[in-house]
């Protein structure tokens, strides 16, 4: 086993996502669920990342120096070179960093998860087969959708 099962408590922490594509978009979507303070920086966003409130968008390029403060990270430019920099710095700065591409160069990974109420149910396959790991979350939310409602804690 290459990677530890870990559910992190964010709620008022601080996040930074380089990149505000289609990607970041799902994944500040779930940083932001989780009560994460979300500072995205890119010079430019997806339509619904414009329109999100209770974030900072930073509208520049990611500058080294950046990261300070943090207490996670998420590279998710299309751009390889400035995800390897903003990961190369996370781990000067001994922060967890995740990043989107080349996903080795992060520490961590982020699994599929089905979530009912306050049931959540990590899914990996270490990175081998995200699309798998994407069907048995859908299974899973089918599987659980009448035996455990979605208003039980949340």
């Amino acid at each position: 086993m290459k990677h530890y099962p870990l559910f992190l408590d964010l709620a008022d922490q601080p996040v930074v996502v380089v990149g505000a594509g289609q990607v970041a978009t799902r994944k500040i979507g779930t940083l932001r669920k989780a009560g994460a303070r979300v500072t995205v920086i890119s010079p430019i966003a997806t339509p619904a990342i414009r329109r999100m409130k209770k974030i900072t968008w930073l509208r520049r390029r990611y500058r080294t120096g950046d990261l300070r403060g943090a207490r996670l990270v998420v590279a998710a430019t299309d751009n390889l070179t400035v995800n390897e920099r903003v990961c190369r710095e996370a781990h000067r700065r001994r922060l967890l960093v995740n990043c989107v591409a080349p996903p080795a160069a992060g520490n961590f990974i982020v699994p599929s998860l089905a979530r009912r109420g306050s049931l959540q149910i990590a899914i990996s396959t270490g990175g081998a087969n995200p699309a798998l790991a994407k069907r048995m979350r859908q299974e899973l939310e089918v599987f659980f959708r009448h035996r455990y409602p979605r208003h039980r804690g949340n």
